[in-house]
């Protein structure tokens, strides 16, 4: 039997041209594009984000992702002197930290970075990761303890395709103005459309709550498999509020802010609604939301988890002939790029 289409990694594919990559976010925030398809009228509208609460169904309650990016990207020296690039990927537990590391290192390699912060490797992992500790003279540290060690000594991890190194600006702009809790190495990149003024006025006007997802940078891998129902999905810390358990537990319509808020709020709904723990949902047409009712997103790598997540909610036809209308309108594409809102 032939695998349907919607299944196969490739259908996911398309050509982007290289300028509609934005490499840096539309200023001010909200000046970003948005482009509005509505399911029930089959109908597109092309606006900017500033326009956001124009669209918000009357009674539906919006789900924000409250994760902050910390600076996890590190460069050090081993001892001998060989530099070495580290990227934080999780925190495992209080002193296990799952990493990637660029350069050679066995287990037992200890790798020296500003602060008198070290790295020592405790474990090789097949999928190209390692396990680490960190110590600083010689006491293991907690994760909580590393953070503001990284604040200081660490850098923004922009996403691979934006091809230039953090800079100042980065350290507020990729990040939302309601982040909060830190442990995230991607933004949740539909909240970074907010202004602050934006978003109080959204709060005021509309039912509201947050879920926290640390975003892990297996959000970026690409699906590889053939067939996409074979890929691993990558698995994230996530938390709910009580005020979003009682959202979720309720028959108020949800407006997710995010792909990131919708695999949470989904993970709840179909995994026993246990408030907190690990997520590893995978949405495509095959698997589709049961409780998101509404999307806010932006535009997303050919063959990601992300994209797949789109077609869950409007299939694979329309997701890709929105993604043509967004490149035949020079709409920028990716984490500081523009926005679609799903009604």
């Amino acid at each position: 039997m032939s695998t349907p289409k919607e299944l196969l990694t490739a259908s996911y594919n398309f050509e982007l041209p290289s300028e509609l990559i934005a490499t840096h976010p539309a200023s001010p925030r909200d000046h970003a594009k948005l482009l509005v398809y509505d399911r029930k009228t089959d109908t597109i509208t092309h606006t900017y984000f500033y326009e956001f609460e124009k669209f918000i169904p009357q009674g539906v309650a919006l789900i924000f992702n409250d994760t902050k990016v910390i600076k996890a990207r590190l460069f050090g020296a081993k001892p001998s002197g060989g530099k070495i690039e580290l990227l934080i990927n999780r925190a495992l537990n209080a002193h296990d930290v799952n990493v990637y590391i660029r350069g050679k290192v066995k287990v037992g390699t200890e790798i020296l970075f500003e602060e008198n912060l070290v790295a020592k490797v405790e474990k090789l992992n097949e999928d190209g990761s390692r396990i680490v500790n960190f110590y600083q003279e010689k006491t293991p540290l907690r994760f909580e303890e590393i953070l503001p060690i990284i604040d200081k000594i660490g850098h923004i991890p922009l996403p691979p395709y934006i091809q230039r190194e953090d800079n100042e600006e980065d350290a507020s702009e990729y990040q939302s103005v309601f982040a909060k809790e830190e442990g995230a190495v991607a933004a949740p990149t539909a909240s970074l459309h907010f202004t602050d003024e934006q978003h109080a006025r959204v709060c005021k006007n509309f039912q509201h709550a947050y879920v926290t997802l640390h975003v892990g940078s297996g959000t970026f891998k690409p699906v590889d498999t053939e067939v996409i129902t074979e890929h691993p999905m990558h698995s994230e810390y996530y938390s709910i509020s009580p005020e979003a358990q009682e959202i979720l537990d309720s028959k108020t319509p949800v407006l997710s802010i995010g792909t990131t808020s919708t695999r949470t709020v989904e993970y709840y709904d179909k995994h026993g609604k246990i408030p907190k723990g690990e997520a590893n949902l995978f949405l495509h047409p095959h698997n589709q939301p049961s409780r998101v009712n509404h999307l806010l997103t932006n535009f997303h790598l050919p063959q990601s988890t992300l994209l797949m997540l789109v077609a869950s909610f409007v299939g694979l036809e329309k997701t890709q002939e929105l993604y043509q209308e967004a490149i035949a309108k020079k709409y920028r594409f990716y984490s500081y790029g523009d926005a679609m809102l799903i009604l």
